[in-house]
């Protein structure tokens, strides 16, 4: 490192700097996130989109007319849903996942749907030209309207945004793209920080839409500095299981939309496939008379869904009873076992247990919780809970059961798909306007009341 040179440290998470290492970081309380950087001065990344001086205005809230976004539909119904019903101009999309997930396919796709109308720019800084058109064959994109850049300078691309125009920008990757006049590496907190606040005030000058992609860390978490995810429009994030066709797009941020909604797809040869129905495919399949096994339903953003939860308690050959959880949270199904413990007797200290939440779905919201009780009750009499019963509640730590949201949406969609029978919390009965035909609803106070329907 060159004398004039100082080294400063910078917390991965909230990018809080400080001129020394230390432990816990001041600003977020996080541990060991302060990395080592080179401190340089980063005027010179202003200079390209700043050519000329300003004077800041201001204008009165009264003044100012509000009109709904003009949005690009891309005709991919769900990723529109996801968005909010499209592409807004002038938005930053930040799209991470797990490698190998679909982020440069669905990116393509986008390519695909709109390269008959607008001018599209796909800059790749880990793909050539040649890898690129042969993805693109595969997924039908030929038009003369969407052109190719493999360039990692990031002044070098906002030049030619700001020349030709596009209608819309790819980049892929934001952890590839680099400003020359800092010091620091690729992918470095600096690096990430500093070329997508060049990007966003590019995109946000221009009215462009710029779709980013975002690698993870080993922590599934997306890498680069927290401020990344905060300066950006929208936050989308692919989930999935390697070894399952199944894709599920998440938005986790959305200023033009609702969050938390999802988009479902089937990765397939030809790329993504929409999965108009994600109830239907998750519960397809799906096994009668075997116990262990519970259907729920939970809402994703605005979209209620129905998951099949399976719960299998076996006798523990070991000191101490295994627990494993795959798409629930593991530490809410501790809470669970010990209020069954608690609450009605039936002990799994001396069981392995085991649940698991089939199609990749993962299951956060609470009102999930009746629905592994009731298949872990079920695994461990080794008693078959009815095919057309369904059941959601949020089961307090005295073994009650607390009202969910949305009851009507849930019970609905029950009876869309044939469910004939329907465990809820009786608090949640007053929700409920109409009672869908062939669809009996069954409200109850504790978790002893819910268990006892299993015979």
């Amino acid at each position: 490192m060159s004398p004039k040179q100082k080294s400063v440290f910078i917390c991965s998470e909230c990018g809080y700097e400080s001129a020394k290492w230390v432990g816990k970081c001041p600003g977020c309380n996080a541990w060991n996130t302060m990395e080592e950087e080179i401190a340089v001065q980063t005027k010179a990344s202003l200079s390209v989109y700043r050519t000329t001086q300003s004077v800041a205005t201001a204008r009165p809230l009264s003044e100012i007319s509000f009109s709904d976004e003009p949005r690009f539909v891309t005709g991919i119904a769900e990723l529109d849903r996801v968005l909010g019903g499209g592409i807004v101009k002038g938005s930053v999309v930040l799209l991470s996942g797990d490698p190998g997930i679909g982020k440069s396919t669905i990116l393509l796709q986008i390519c695909n749907a709109l390269q008959q109308s607008r001018k599209i720019l796909y800059v790749s800084g880990e793909e050539s030209a040649i890898q690129i058109k042969m993805r693109a064959g595969r997924l039908g994109v030929e038009s003369d309207s969407v052109s190719i850049m493999t360039e990692t300078d990031v002044q070098a691309v906002c030049e030619y945004i700001m020349s030709e125009k596009t209608d819309i920008v790819m980049i892929d990757s934001i952890q590839t793209m680099q400003i020359n006049e800092l010091n620091s590496s690729p992918g470095s907190i600096v690096q990430v920080r500093e070329s997508t606040n060049l990007l966003l005030r590019t995109g946000k000058s221009l009215g462009i839409p710029i779709f980013i992609v975002g690698h993870v860390n080993k922590g599934g978490d997306i890498a680069g500095p927290k401020v990344m995810e905060h300066i950006v429009d929208t936050v989308l994030y692919f989930e999935g299981e390697r070894n399952q066709s199944y894709r599920i797009l998440r938005g986790i941020k959305n200023r033009f939309g609702s969050t938390n909604e999802i988009g479902v797809f089937e990765m397939t040869d030809v790329g993504l496939k929409e999965v108009e129905n994600p109830s239907a495919m998750l519960l397809s399949g799906r096994m009668s008379d075997v116990s262990g096994g519970c259907i729920t339903c939970v809402i994703e953003g605005t979209r209620p869904i129905l998951a099949e939860v399976q719960g299998l308690v076996t006798p523990t050959g070991f000191g101490n009873a295994r627990r494993t959880a795959t798409g629930f949270d593991y530490n809410r199904l501790n809470l669970l076992l010990a209020v069954l413990e608690k609450r009605l007797g039936i002990y799994f200290a001396n069981q392995d247990t085991y649940v698991n939440i089939v199609g990749g779905m993962r299951l956060d919201e609470p009102a999930a919780d009746l629905a592994v009780a009731m298949a872990l009750v079920s695994g461990y009499r080794d008693i078959a809970i009815d095919e057309n019963l369904i059941a959601f509640g949020e089961i307090g730590l005295s073994g009650e059961l607390r009202s969910v949201p949305r009851a009507q949406a849930r019970i609905n969609e029950a009876a869309r798909l044939g469910f004939t029978k329907c465990i809820l919390p009786k608090a949640c009965m007053k929700q409920i306007s109409s009672t869908p035909k062939g669809l009996e609803l069954i409200g109850v106070n504790s978790l002893g009341q819910a268990i006892s329907i299993i015979k």
